[in-house]
């Protein structure tokens, strides 16, 4: 990763209150705090990234049966194009695989869709849908068992 160097990164769990900050920020700025909430956030687990003892990036993900679908994933402007997001995100298909996690997907943002090609994920077949005025389609990807 190209920030990483001369800085600490850690990755951990948080608490889903701990990612409301950067939810809102970078998603949602012009909403209520409570906009970025999920009603399933105490049923899910939530990774943060931390540069220098600071949180700069977020996911969330739930998992149901065999599979997993993560949610507001964000990082903090300022951070963003260093790496930072990229590395929460292997994280996470890393954490996935190792819990036998046979699919992830998620409700992308048109705009984000390169980043998750990238990585093997695909489109599903007429899956776009708005919100507001943000457009998604869900994507997914098979994760090869360890």
């Amino acid at each position: 990763m190209n920030a990483a160097q001369g800085k600490r990164i850690l990755i951990k769990t948080i608490s889903s209150e701990e990612t409301l900050p950067i939810r809102h920020r970078v998603m949602w700025p012009n909403k209520p705090l409570d906009y970025v909430r999920l009603k399933e956030d105490p049923q899910g687990h939530h990774l943060g990234l931390f540069v220098d003892d600071q949180l700069v990036s977020v996911i969330s993900y739930f998992i149901q049966g065999n599979q997993a679908q993560f949610r507001k994933f964000a990082t903090l402007e300022f951070h963003q194009g260093k790496g930072y997001g990229s590395c929460l995100f292997e994280h996470l298909l890393e954490e996935l695989k190792r819990q036998s996690t046979s699919l992830v997907w998620c409700n992308a943002r048109d705009d984000a869709n390169g980043f998750y090609k990238r990585y093997g994920f695909t489109e599903r077949p007429a899956s776009a849908f708005a919100r507001g005025r943000v457009t998604y389609t869900i994507m997914e990807k098979k994760l090869d068992r360890e």
